[in-house]
Protein backbone atom coordinates (compact mmCIF):
# COMPACT_ATOMS: atom_id res chain seq x y z
CA UNK A 1 0.00 0.00 0.00
CA UNK A 2 1.67 3.36 -0.82
CA UNK A 3 1.56 5.93 1.78
CA UNK A 4 0.91 9.17 2.00
CA UNK A 5 3.73 11.62 1.46
CA UNK A 6 4.26 14.66 3.77
CA UNK A 7 6.34 17.91 3.25
CA UNK A 8 7.66 20.04 6.06
CA UNK A 9 8.03 23.79 4.51
CA UNK A 10 9.83 27.23 5.11
CA UNK A 11 11.70 25.60 8.39
CA UNK A 12 13.60 28.06 9.97
CA UNK A 13 16.03 25.88 10.18
CA UNK A 14 16.86 22.25 9.19
CA UNK A 15 19.20 20.25 11.80
CA UNK A 16 20.07 17.65 9.01
CA UNK A 17 23.21 15.76 10.60
CA UNK A 18 23.89 14.85 6.97
CA UNK A 19 27.21 13.64 5.99
CA UNK A 20 28.23 17.19 5.68
CA UNK A 21 26.59 18.53 8.75
CA UNK A 22 24.58 21.33 6.97
CA UNK A 23 22.01 23.37 8.89
CA UNK A 24 19.76 24.61 6.70
CA UNK A 25 17.99 28.30 7.05
CA UNK A 26 14.39 28.50 5.43
CA UNK A 27 14.60 25.11 4.44
CA UNK A 28 12.23 22.15 3.45
CA UNK A 29 12.02 18.19 3.66
CA UNK A 30 9.58 15.71 1.76
CA UNK A 31 9.08 12.48 3.16
CA UNK A 32 7.36 10.06 0.65
CA UNK A 33 6.62 6.14 1.61
CA UNK A 34 7.96 6.13 4.61
CA UNK A 35 11.31 7.52 3.35
CA UNK A 36 13.12 11.37 2.77
CA UNK A 37 12.77 12.02 -0.98
CA UNK A 38 14.00 15.74 -1.07
CA UNK A 39 15.50 17.96 1.52
CA UNK A 40 17.04 21.56 0.58
CA UNK A 41 15.88 25.32 0.42
CA UNK A 42 12.25 26.22 0.52
CA UNK A 43 12.68 27.83 -2.30
CA UNK A 44 14.22 24.91 -4.65
CA UNK A 45 11.42 22.72 -3.16
CA UNK A 46 8.55 25.19 -4.12
CA UNK A 47 7.48 22.95 -6.36
CA UNK A 48 7.53 19.79 -4.90
CA UNK A 49 4.03 18.70 -3.89
CA UNK A 50 3.27 16.43 -0.79
CA UNK A 51 -0.48 15.38 0.61
CA UNK A 52 0.18 17.54 3.38
CA UNK A 53 1.67 20.09 3.83
CA UNK A 54 2.70 21.46 7.65
CA UNK A 55 3.82 25.17 7.79
CA UNK A 56 6.90 24.98 9.75
CA UNK A 57 7.70 28.61 10.13
CA UNK A 58 9.84 29.42 13.17
CA UNK A 59 10.15 25.58 13.54
CA UNK A 60 13.60 23.82 13.92
CA UNK A 61 13.48 20.79 12.57
CA UNK A 62 15.95 17.65 13.77
CA UNK A 63 16.19 14.01 13.18
CA UNK A 64 14.61 11.94 15.47
CA UNK A 65 16.46 10.83 18.26
CA UNK A 66 17.25 7.44 19.18
CA UNK A 67 17.50 6.52 23.20
CA UNK A 68 19.59 3.60 23.52
CA UNK A 69 18.60 2.33 26.58
CA UNK A 70 15.08 2.59 28.16
CA UNK A 71 13.06 0.77 30.34
CA UNK A 72 9.63 2.28 29.33
CA UNK A 73 6.90 -0.54 30.46
CA UNK A 74 6.53 0.09 34.17
CA UNK A 75 8.57 2.62 35.59
CA UNK A 76 6.02 5.47 35.07
CA UNK A 77 3.26 4.03 37.78
CA UNK A 78 6.55 4.05 40.27
CA UNK A 79 8.50 7.03 39.65
CA UNK A 80 9.16 9.33 42.46
CA UNK A 81 8.75 6.43 44.75
CA UNK A 82 12.34 6.74 45.94
CA UNK A 83 14.33 9.28 48.09
CA UNK A 84 18.11 10.08 46.84
CA UNK A 85 19.88 7.74 49.13
CA UNK A 86 18.08 4.51 49.28
CA UNK A 87 19.15 1.62 49.50
CA UNK A 88 18.63 -1.97 47.03
CA UNK A 89 16.98 0.30 44.67
CA UNK A 90 16.54 -2.05 42.01
CA UNK A 91 15.11 -4.87 43.95
CA UNK A 92 12.14 -2.66 45.02
CA UNK A 93 11.66 -1.80 41.39
CA UNK A 94 11.73 -5.26 40.19
CA UNK A 95 9.68 -6.41 43.09
CA UNK A 96 7.40 -3.85 42.24
CA UNK A 97 7.73 -4.73 38.96
CA UNK A 98 6.52 -8.16 39.27
CA UNK A 99 3.23 -7.40 40.77
CA UNK A 100 1.76 -5.66 37.54
CA UNK A 101 -0.73 -7.11 35.75
CA UNK A 102 -1.01 -7.43 31.69
CA UNK A 103 -3.54 -4.51 31.21
CA UNK A 104 -1.82 -2.30 33.95
CA UNK A 105 1.99 -3.03 32.14
CA UNK A 106 0.15 -2.08 28.89
CA UNK A 107 -0.88 1.71 30.10
CA UNK A 108 1.97 2.61 32.07
CA UNK A 109 3.72 1.46 28.58
CA UNK A 110 0.98 3.70 26.69
CA UNK A 111 2.04 6.71 29.09
CA UNK A 112 5.25 6.11 29.05
CA UNK A 113 5.61 6.48 25.42
CA UNK A 114 3.82 9.43 25.21
CA UNK A 115 6.56 11.46 27.30
CA UNK A 116 9.18 9.55 25.66
CA UNK A 117 7.86 10.45 21.82
CA UNK A 118 6.32 14.21 23.16
CA UNK A 119 9.84 14.95 23.63
CA UNK A 120 11.30 13.85 20.23
CA UNK A 121 12.41 10.36 20.91
CA UNK A 122 11.28 8.16 17.60
CA UNK A 123 13.37 5.23 18.10
CA UNK A 124 13.69 3.20 21.61
CA UNK A 125 15.68 0.28 23.53
CA UNK A 126 13.70 -1.18 25.73
CA UNK A 127 16.19 -3.33 26.96
CA UNK A 128 14.01 -6.64 28.49
CA UNK A 129 12.27 -5.74 31.34
CA UNK A 130 8.53 -5.91 29.94
CA UNK A 131 6.64 -8.89 31.37
CA UNK A 132 4.07 -8.98 28.67
CA UNK A 133 5.23 -7.73 25.15
CA UNK A 134 2.37 -8.94 23.59
CA UNK A 135 0.51 -5.66 25.36
CA UNK A 136 3.39 -3.46 25.23
CA UNK A 137 3.21 -4.46 21.69
CA UNK A 138 -0.02 -3.02 21.19
CA UNK A 139 0.78 0.04 22.86
CA UNK A 140 3.83 0.00 20.36
CA UNK A 141 1.16 0.09 17.76
CA UNK A 142 -0.93 2.69 18.86
CA UNK A 143 2.22 4.78 19.29
CA UNK A 144 3.74 4.39 15.91
CA UNK A 145 7.17 4.59 17.59
CA UNK A 146 10.33 2.25 16.51
CA UNK A 147 10.98 -0.23 19.30
CA UNK A 148 13.89 -2.98 20.03
CA UNK A 149 12.56 -5.45 22.18
CA UNK A 150 13.71 -8.86 23.98
CA UNK A 151 12.99 -10.56 26.82
CA UNK A 152 15.53 -10.47 29.39
CA UNK A 153 17.12 -13.73 30.88
CA UNK A 154 19.68 -14.93 34.05
CA UNK A 155 20.01 -18.16 34.66
CA UNK A 156 22.28 -16.99 37.91
CA UNK A 157 21.11 -16.15 41.39
CA UNK A 158 20.47 -12.51 41.69
CA UNK A 159 18.79 -9.99 44.83
CA UNK A 160 16.93 -8.36 42.35
CA UNK A 161 13.85 -10.44 42.31
CA UNK A 162 14.45 -11.63 38.70
CA UNK A 163 13.51 -14.58 37.58
CA UNK A 164 16.59 -17.34 37.32
CA UNK A 165 16.31 -19.85 34.56
CA UNK A 166 18.12 -23.07 33.41
CA UNK A 167 20.49 -22.34 30.59
CA UNK A 168 18.79 -24.34 28.05
CA UNK A 169 15.32 -22.71 29.47
CA UNK A 170 16.54 -19.24 29.33
CA UNK A 171 18.18 -19.63 25.83
CA UNK A 172 14.76 -21.22 24.08
CA UNK A 173 13.20 -17.82 25.96
CA UNK A 174 15.64 -15.62 23.95
CA UNK A 175 14.82 -17.10 20.29
CA UNK A 176 11.29 -17.56 21.49
CA UNK A 177 11.13 -14.03 21.84
CA UNK A 178 12.75 -13.36 18.81
CA UNK A 179 10.48 -15.53 16.42
CA UNK A 180 7.67 -13.94 18.22
CA UNK A 181 8.30 -10.31 17.61
CA UNK A 182 10.99 -9.28 15.24
CA UNK A 183 9.61 -7.46 12.48
CA UNK A 184 6.45 -7.38 13.79
CA UNK A 185 4.72 -3.54 13.10
CA UNK A 186 5.53 -3.29 9.17
CA UNK A 187 9.51 -4.00 10.57
CA UNK A 188 9.05 -0.80 13.69
CA UNK A 189 9.86 -3.49 15.94
CA UNK A 190 13.22 -5.20 16.25
CA UNK A 191 13.68 -8.25 18.82
CA UNK A 192 17.32 -8.56 20.26
CA UNK A 193 18.71 -11.34 22.91
CA UNK A 194 18.91 -9.61 25.97
CA UNK A 195 21.12 -11.16 28.53
CA UNK A 196 20.70 -9.56 31.70
CA UNK A 197 24.93 -8.94 32.28
CA UNK A 198 28.03 -10.95 33.01
CA UNK A 199 27.69 -11.15 36.43
CA UNK A 200 23.48 -12.61 36.30
CA UNK A 201 24.41 -15.36 33.38
CA UNK A 202 27.05 -18.24 33.10
CA UNK A 203 29.10 -18.21 29.99
CA UNK A 204 27.07 -20.59 28.50
CA UNK A 205 24.02 -18.27 28.65
CA UNK A 206 26.09 -15.58 26.90
CA UNK A 207 27.51 -17.35 24.50
CA UNK A 208 24.30 -19.22 23.52
CA UNK A 209 23.06 -15.65 23.41
CA UNK A 210 25.25 -13.94 20.44
CA UNK A 211 24.73 -17.83 18.50
CA UNK A 212 21.61 -16.86 18.49
CA UNK A 213 21.39 -13.14 17.54
CA UNK A 214 24.33 -13.85 15.31
CA UNK A 215 21.53 -16.99 13.62
CA UNK A 216 18.94 -14.59 13.43
CA UNK A 217 20.33 -11.82 12.26
CA UNK A 218 19.91 -9.72 14.96
CA UNK A 219 21.87 -8.43 17.87
CA UNK A 220 22.73 -8.51 21.85
CA UNK A 221 22.69 -6.26 24.31
CA UNK A 222 23.32 -6.42 28.02
CA UNK A 223 23.89 -4.44 31.33
CA UNK A 224 27.99 -3.87 31.72
CA UNK A 225 30.03 -2.47 34.02
CA UNK A 226 34.09 -1.91 33.18
CA UNK A 227 37.12 -3.27 35.64
CA UNK A 228 39.46 -0.48 36.34
CA UNK A 229 38.80 -0.39 39.66
CA UNK A 230 38.23 -3.92 40.15
CA UNK A 231 40.54 -6.48 41.32
CA UNK A 232 38.80 -9.14 39.08
CA UNK A 233 40.03 -9.35 35.74
CA UNK A 234 38.50 -7.09 33.48
CA UNK A 235 34.62 -7.83 32.51
CA UNK A 236 35.20 -6.89 29.08
CA UNK A 237 38.59 -9.50 28.40
CA UNK A 238 36.11 -12.36 29.54
CA UNK A 239 33.37 -10.82 27.21
CA UNK A 240 35.92 -11.08 24.23
CA UNK A 241 37.36 -14.64 25.31
CA UNK A 242 33.91 -15.68 25.29
CA UNK A 243 33.58 -14.74 21.72
CA UNK A 244 30.57 -12.05 22.79
CA UNK A 245 31.98 -8.85 21.71
CA UNK A 246 31.36 -8.09 18.04
CA UNK A 247 28.88 -5.30 15.90
CA UNK A 248 25.90 -6.35 16.50
CA UNK A 249 26.58 -6.42 20.59
CA UNK A 250 25.29 -3.41 22.44
CA UNK A 251 26.66 -2.25 25.75
CA UNK A 252 24.93 -0.69 28.18
CA UNK A 253 26.05 1.90 30.92
CA UNK A 254 30.01 0.81 30.42
CA UNK A 255 31.18 2.61 33.38
CA UNK A 256 34.82 2.35 34.49
CA UNK A 257 36.20 0.83 31.67
CA UNK A 258 40.17 0.47 31.43
CA UNK A 259 41.93 1.93 28.17
CA UNK A 260 42.87 -1.94 27.25
CA UNK A 261 38.66 -2.52 27.72
CA UNK A 262 38.20 0.24 25.35
CA UNK A 263 40.84 -1.09 23.29
CA UNK A 264 38.40 -4.21 22.91
CA UNK A 265 35.14 -2.81 22.32
CA UNK A 266 36.78 -0.60 19.65
CA UNK A 267 38.39 -3.93 17.95
CA UNK A 268 35.28 -5.53 18.07
CA UNK A 269 32.92 -3.04 16.59
CA UNK A 270 30.63 -3.31 19.40
CA UNK A 271 28.82 -0.22 20.52
CA UNK A 272 27.70 1.32 23.88
CA UNK A 273 24.73 3.29 25.22
CA UNK A 274 25.95 5.58 28.32
CA UNK A 275 22.64 6.84 30.34
CA UNK A 276 24.74 9.62 31.86
CA UNK A 277 21.74 11.16 34.16
CA UNK A 278 21.72 7.95 36.14
CA UNK A 279 25.09 7.73 36.93
CA UNK A 280 25.21 11.33 38.53
CA UNK A 281 21.75 10.87 40.45
CA UNK A 282 23.33 7.28 41.87
CA UNK A 283 26.27 9.29 42.62
CA UNK A 284 28.49 6.90 40.49
CA UNK A 285 30.92 9.66 39.57
CA UNK A 286 30.98 10.66 36.01
CA UNK A 287 34.68 12.21 36.04
CA UNK A 288 36.18 8.87 37.26
CA UNK A 289 34.60 6.20 35.99
CA UNK A 290 32.90 7.65 32.63
CA UNK A 291 34.83 7.29 29.56
CA UNK A 292 32.65 8.83 26.75
CA UNK A 293 35.28 11.06 25.54
CA UNK A 294 37.48 8.17 25.74
CA UNK A 295 35.21 6.07 23.75
CA UNK A 296 34.20 8.38 21.23
CA UNK A 297 38.20 9.21 20.48
CA UNK A 298 38.87 5.26 20.07
CA UNK A 299 35.69 5.13 17.05
CA UNK A 300 33.33 3.50 18.96
CA UNK A 301 29.65 4.42 18.16
CA UNK A 302 28.24 5.21 21.41
CA UNK A 303 24.43 6.02 21.62
CA UNK A 304 22.36 7.99 25.15
CA UNK A 305 19.98 6.43 26.77
CA UNK A 306 18.05 7.57 30.08
CA UNK A 307 17.60 4.47 31.82
CA UNK A 308 14.45 4.56 33.38
CA UNK A 309 12.41 7.16 35.34
CA UNK A 310 12.52 5.61 38.52
CA UNK A 311 16.82 6.20 38.02
CA UNK A 312 16.96 9.56 35.93
CA UNK A 313 13.32 10.72 36.45
CA UNK A 314 12.99 11.75 32.83
CA UNK A 315 12.75 10.52 29.30
CA UNK A 316 13.53 13.79 27.16
CA UNK A 317 16.41 13.16 25.40
CA UNK A 318 17.03 17.08 25.04
CA UNK A 319 17.93 17.11 28.77
CA UNK A 320 20.42 13.96 28.50
CA UNK A 321 22.22 16.13 25.52
CA UNK A 322 22.55 19.18 27.31
CA UNK A 323 24.05 16.83 31.17
CA UNK A 324 26.65 14.91 28.50
CA UNK A 325 27.60 18.25 26.56
CA UNK A 326 28.41 19.76 30.34
CA UNK A 327 29.33 17.15 32.88
CA UNK A 328 32.45 16.13 31.35
CA UNK A 329 33.61 19.97 30.78
CA UNK A 330 32.96 20.42 34.30
CA UNK A 331 34.48 17.20 35.51
CA UNK A 332 37.65 17.29 33.20
CA UNK A 333 37.97 21.19 33.32
CA UNK A 334 38.24 21.46 30.02
CA UNK A 335 35.62 23.39 27.61
CA UNK A 336 36.15 21.12 24.57
CA UNK A 337 35.08 18.49 26.33
CA UNK A 338 31.65 16.80 24.21
CA UNK A 339 30.44 19.86 22.07
CA UNK A 340 26.68 20.80 21.41
CA UNK A 341 27.53 19.65 18.21
CA UNK A 342 28.37 15.82 19.46
CA UNK A 343 26.01 15.61 22.18
CA UNK A 344 22.88 15.80 19.23
CA UNK A 345 25.19 13.48 16.99
CA UNK A 346 24.93 11.29 20.12
CA UNK A 347 21.01 11.33 20.61
CA UNK A 348 20.74 11.25 16.39
CA UNK A 349 23.22 10.15 13.56
CA UNK A 350 25.81 8.02 16.06
CA UNK A 351 23.09 6.72 18.11
CA UNK A 352 21.57 5.21 15.42
CA UNK A 353 25.11 3.38 14.36
CA UNK A 354 25.04 2.12 17.64
CA UNK A 355 22.14 0.01 16.94
CA UNK A 356 23.06 -0.77 13.76
CA UNK A 357 21.11 1.68 11.86
CA UNK A 358 23.77 3.70 10.15
CA UNK A 359 22.62 4.00 7.15
CA UNK A 360 18.48 4.49 7.95
CA UNK A 361 18.12 6.87 10.75
CA UNK A 362 19.73 9.31 12.58
CA UNK A 363 19.96 12.15 9.81
CA UNK A 364 17.55 14.44 7.72
CA UNK A 365 19.28 12.61 4.25
CA UNK A 366 17.89 12.03 1.20
CA UNK A 367 17.20 7.72 1.36
CA UNK A 368 16.72 7.63 5.04
CA UNK A 369 13.45 7.06 7.09
CA UNK A 370 11.51 9.84 7.96
CA UNK A 371 11.69 10.31 11.32
CA UNK A 372 11.55 14.22 12.22
CA UNK A 373 11.45 16.67 15.25
CA UNK A 374 9.66 20.21 15.20
CA UNK A 375 10.66 22.45 17.96
CA UNK A 376 8.55 25.79 18.27
CA UNK A 377 11.22 28.25 18.70
CA UNK A 378 8.52 31.08 19.16
CA UNK A 379 9.17 30.69 22.79
CA UNK A 380 11.46 32.80 25.37
CA UNK A 381 13.68 29.38 25.93
CA UNK A 382 14.91 29.29 22.28
CA UNK A 383 15.51 32.67 22.10
CA UNK A 384 17.92 35.03 20.50
CA UNK A 385 18.02 32.20 17.79
CA UNK A 386 21.51 32.64 16.18
CA UNK A 387 22.23 29.01 16.17
CA UNK A 388 20.00 26.31 16.78
CA UNK A 389 22.41 23.27 17.57
CA UNK A 390 23.60 25.56 20.79
CA UNK A 391 19.66 26.62 21.66
CA UNK A 392 18.78 22.94 21.29
CA UNK A 393 21.52 21.73 23.90
CA UNK A 394 22.16 24.36 25.95
CA UNK A 395 18.81 26.15 26.80
CA UNK A 396 15.72 24.36 25.23
CA UNK A 397 13.93 21.27 26.17
CA UNK A 398 11.53 18.40 24.89
CA UNK A 399 8.88 20.89 26.27
CA UNK A 400 9.38 23.03 22.88
CA UNK A 401 8.39 19.55 20.75
CA UNK A 402 4.99 20.75 18.78
CA UNK A 403 5.39 18.10 16.31
CA UNK A 404 7.16 14.41 15.69
CA UNK A 405 6.92 12.68 12.62
CA UNK A 406 7.55 8.65 11.96
CA UNK A 407 8.25 7.45 8.75
CA UNK A 408 6.29 9.78 7.47
CA UNK A 409 3.27 10.19 10.27
CA UNK A 410 2.28 12.23 12.42
CA UNK A 411 2.30 10.89 16.22
CA UNK A 412 2.86 14.09 18.26
CA UNK A 413 1.01 17.20 16.88
CA UNK A 414 0.34 20.75 18.59
CA UNK A 415 2.61 19.25 21.42
CA UNK A 416 0.14 16.62 22.04
CA UNK A 417 0.54 12.70 21.39
CA UNK A 418 -2.09 11.12 18.78
CA UNK A 419 -2.28 8.14 20.60
CA UNK A 420 -2.99 8.61 24.02
CA UNK A 421 -6.36 9.51 23.70
CA UNK A 422 -7.89 11.66 27.02
CA UNK A 423 -4.09 11.89 28.34
CA UNK A 424 -5.33 13.50 31.41
CA UNK A 425 -7.26 9.94 32.02
CA UNK A 426 -4.02 7.56 31.29
CA UNK A 427 -2.28 9.98 33.91
CA UNK A 428 -5.11 9.16 36.36
CA UNK A 429 -5.20 5.44 35.64
CA UNK A 430 -1.40 5.07 35.75
CA UNK A 431 -1.54 7.02 39.13
CA UNK A 432 -3.73 4.35 40.25
CA UNK A 433 -1.75 1.65 39.08
CA UNK A 434 0.99 2.93 41.52
CA UNK A 435 -1.03 3.01 44.32
CA UNK A 436 -2.17 -0.45 43.96
CA UNK A 437 1.68 -2.04 43.54
CA UNK A 438 3.02 0.29 46.69
CA UNK A 439 0.15 -1.41 48.64
CA UNK A 440 0.48 -5.02 47.34
CA UNK A 441 4.54 -4.99 48.11
CA UNK A 442 4.89 -2.74 51.22
CA UNK A 443 7.24 -0.50 49.07
CA UNK A 444 7.25 3.10 49.86
CA UNK A 445 9.67 6.05 51.64
CA UNK A 446 8.13 8.71 53.71
CA UNK A 447 8.86 12.19 52.28
CA UNK A 448 11.40 13.75 54.09
CA UNK A 449 9.39 17.15 54.50
CA UNK A 450 5.99 16.72 56.00
CA UNK A 451 2.93 16.56 53.46
CA UNK A 452 0.12 17.54 55.28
Amino acid sequence: MTRSSLKIDRAQYLVTVDDRRRVIRDGSVVVRDGYISHVGKAGDLRHVGADRVIDATGMVVTPGFVNGHMHISYAHSVRGVFPDDVPDRLRHVFAMQSVMTESEEYLTTLLGLAETLGTGTTTLVDPGTTKFPEACLEAYEQAGCRVIVGEQVQDRENGLHLPVYNTAEALGRLEASINALDGRLSGRVRAWAMPFSLEFCSPELLIGAKRIADRYGTALTLHHFGGARSPRPEPTQRLAELGVLGPNVLLSHCMDLSEREIELIAGSGAGVVVCPSTVMKAGGNTGRGGRLPELLDAGVPVSLGTDSVNSSNFSDMVRCMNITATVYKDVRGDRSMISAETALELATRTGAAALGFADTLGAIEVGRKGDLVLFDTRRPEWRALVDPVRNLVYSATGDSVDTVIVEGSVVVEAGRPRFAGDLWELIQQVERIGERVRAVTGVGFPSRWQII
